[in-house]
């Protein structure tokens, strides 16, 4: 009898701690990152580099190792900077580019969404230009320009011709991929509780392949960004306005390093700024949605 209780007791507490268990992973505690933590992880490392990409650039030119043409020091850059924001021309030239970028991505990605859905759903439909989003996906960009030159002539048309031509295959090979990893149970499951039609894309489809989707829109703004640059460069005309592009080919075509290096810093930085603000949080969140980031 007495044994009989006490495995009683043990069973209990087994369960007690089963149950505790559980309630702790239910519970996560979501606890915020010190000012001094988030500086010294994310804020200090791209300083650092920053600083030693500078430190680098002036040892080169005291070392002389080129002429002064060919290589311009950080001050010869920052000058052109202060001269483009003295004439209030920087911030134009940022947001003609920036502006053109972000109105083609949201386009391609009206465009590219329900494409890759079709794709992915209806296998005639993937059979018949699924491989051609793939070709499609992997020609330069480049070689979008002199046909939508002649196709549309030299205005925005253009330039959004070529956007949406770089990056719809992007993002709806990157939803292809995306609906392709979701498990059939999952999809079953959706079926079996009346999520049928556009109820199951909106519900099932979508939330499920958004790791994928993501990743998709991440390139799908790297082709987007790609793209305009090289219609920019390639393609020029006064009303076109002048876009970072074009000032890079306007260094090009006057010989001037320090504008070139200019344009080229400022495309960089609008990249990486967008990816900052728009993909990295995205990315959080979806992280986070799924249980595999508790804090950022």
């Amino acid at each position: 009898m007495a044994s009989t209780e006490t495995a009683a007791e043990e069973t209990a507490q087994d369960l007690a701690g089963l149950e505790a268990g559980l309630d702790a992973l239910d519970a996560v505690t979501v606890s915020r990152t010190p000012v001094r933590e988030v500086l010294v992880r994310k804020v200090l490392p791209p300083v650092v580099a920053v600083v030693l990409v500078l430190a680098v650039w002036q040892i080169l030119i005291w070392a002389q190792v080129t002429d002064d043409y060919k290589l311009p020091s950080p001050s010869q850059v920052w000058d052109e900077v202060t001269n483009a924001w003295a004439q209030g021309t920087l911030l134009g030239y940022i947001w003609t580019s920036v502006s053109r970028g972000l109105l083609g991505f949201l386009l391609a990605l009206a465009i590219g969404t329900p494409l890759g859905l079709l794709v992915s759903r209806v296998r005639l439909v993937r059979a018949a230009i699924g491989p051609v989003l793939s070709g499609l996906q992997s020609l330069p960009s480049v070689a979008w320009v002199p046909p939508a030159v002649i196709w549309l002539g030299l205005d925005d048309r253009m330039m959004y011709a070529v956007i949406l031509l770089g990056a719809v295959p992007s993002i709806a090979n990157g939803l292809v991929a995306g609906v392709d990893q979701i498990p059939p149970l999952h999809l079953r499951a959706g079926k079996t509780l009346g999520a049928t039609g556009l109820r199951g894309t909106w519900h099932i489809v979508l939330p499920a392949a958004l790791p994928g989707y993501l990743a998709g829109l991440k390139q799908g703004w790297a082709f987007s960004w790609r793209s305009l640059m090289a219609a920019e460069i390639i393609a020029s005309s006064p009303d076109l306005g002048v876009g970072l592009g074009q000032l890079l080919e306007q260094g090009r075509e006057t010989s001037s390093m320090s504008m070139v290096f200019l344009a080229i810093i400022l495309i960089l930085t609008v990249g990486i700024a967008i990816d900052l603000l728009i993909f990295s949080p995205l990315e959080r969140w979806v992280l986070r949605g799924r249980g595999l980031l508790v804090k950022s």
